[in-house]
């Protein structure tokens, strides 16, 4: 089997997470162009179905009675042949080996599955009750289903994923336009310190939908395996930065603590990550999770930023060095109006970098400027 067979091999699921997880990994190990998904493939075509375990454990292995004992290296070919025995098979959980073939497998029937046909409740059943993906071909459907800790997912072909993948691409580009749109507003409005709890909201809901469009596109991008390698290179640009752009906007704008709320950075990114996409059409509830109280006189209400997403735009300048600056100054107004000899009295920052600081600090307020106005 192929190394990236074995890389992309599922494991066992642990909570919702961990479901999450091992469906990725499944998908991703019997995608198109793994050695597993040609052998399903091979199995389609010959008008076959079959039941595949992919995993082995002690309660794998009290669910089967009858069959053979194999243990011989994984192949597409031996796949195919060996689901025309009547039963089904068991593999090791890195894919590697076939472990027994035309086994009957008796997972406990107390177990709830709405699924009609003898094969398709088997598989529900058994990966339920092991946590081990299962797969299932059903002759007379003509498809692949995967079978993970309680979800169903069929396999389609690549040209109707591409076909939904490419659609989601072109919504995420124009999601993508917009928030530059409105990322270029806000630099413009720091530079004048005219910004408002809409503003700002405005821009994290932009970040989070892209976010989400992205994650589905990525989920597209695992069904697709080899297939998806474009469409995972177009993906790569038009998110570039927007990770980094999502925390230094929360960083600049979280509010700060008082004694009836709080919320840190790291909160706030979490309350924003749990917003679906219909949370996220009401700027109201964007600015609560940002920590604001989301009324409409709150989403009016002015705001400085503390200046650390414009001082992450001047090249070449550290981190560490962006922290001190922010913590020195305390606002990026105040930033701006610093002097090279005012950002020297900052530890770390020499002349040579309190001029790049100040140079840089200028050109980005020229061209906000310029940009919103022109």
């Amino acid at each position: 089997m192929a190394a990236n067979d074995r890389a992309a091999a599922p494991g066992r699921s642990g909570g919702s997470a961990g479901a999450d997880g091992l469906m990725r990994a499944s998908l991703s190990a019997v995608a198109p162009g793994t050695s597993m998904r040609d052998g399903l493939e091979r199995v389609l075509r010959g008008n076959t179905g079959g039941l595949m375990v992919l995993g082995w454990d002690k309660t794998v292995e009290s669910m089967c009675t009858g069959g053979f004992v194999l243990d011989v290296e994984f192949t597409a070919t031996r796949l195919r042949e060996l689901c025309k025995l009547d039963g089904g098979i068991v593999l090791s959980s890195d894919l590697s080996k076939i472990l027994r073939a035309g086994v009957q497998l008796l997972p406990d029937p107390t177990i709830p599955t709405e699924e009609t046909g003898t094969r398709h409740r088997t598989a529900d059943r058994v990966s339920k009750q092991v946590g081990y993906p299962v797969v299932s071909v059903s002759q007379s459907m003509r498809l692949i289903a995967l079978y993970v800790d309680g979800q169903r997912r069929v396999l389609e072909d690549s040209a109707a994923i591409l076909s939904r993948a490419n659609q989601a691409l072109a919504t995420l580009e124009r999601y993508k336009l917009r928030l530059d749109e409105v990322a270029g507003t806000l630099s413009a409005l720091e530079i004048e310190d005219l910004v408002t709890v809409r503003d700002v909201s405005a821009v994290a809901q932009r970040l989070e939908m892209v976010r989400l469009i992205a994650t589905e596109i990525a989920e597209y991008v695992v069904e697709l395996g080899t297939d998806g390698r474009l469409l995972a290179l177009q993906l790569d640009e038009l998110i570039a930065g927007v990770e980094p752009e999502r925390e230094l906007v929360v960083r600049d704008y979280v509010p700060e603590p008082t004694a009836k709320r709080s919320r840190t950075v790291d909160e706030a990114l979490a309350e924003l990550d749990k917003l679906s996409h219909a949370e996220l059409l009401e700027l109201s509830t964007v600015a609560r999770a940002l920590g604001y109280t989301g009324s409409p006189e709150a989403l009016d209400s002015a705001v400085s930023p503390r200046g650390f997403r414009l001082l992450a735009k001047v090249p070449r300048l550290p981190g560490a060095i962006i922290d001190r600056l922010v913590e020195h100054f305390g606002g990026l107004q105040k930033l701006l109006a610093a002097s090279v000899d005012d950002l020297q009295t900052v530890d770390g920052v020499g002349e040579a970098r309190a001029r790049s600081v100040r140079e840089g600090l200028s050109r980005l307020a020229e061209s906000s400027i310029l940009e919103r106005y022109v």
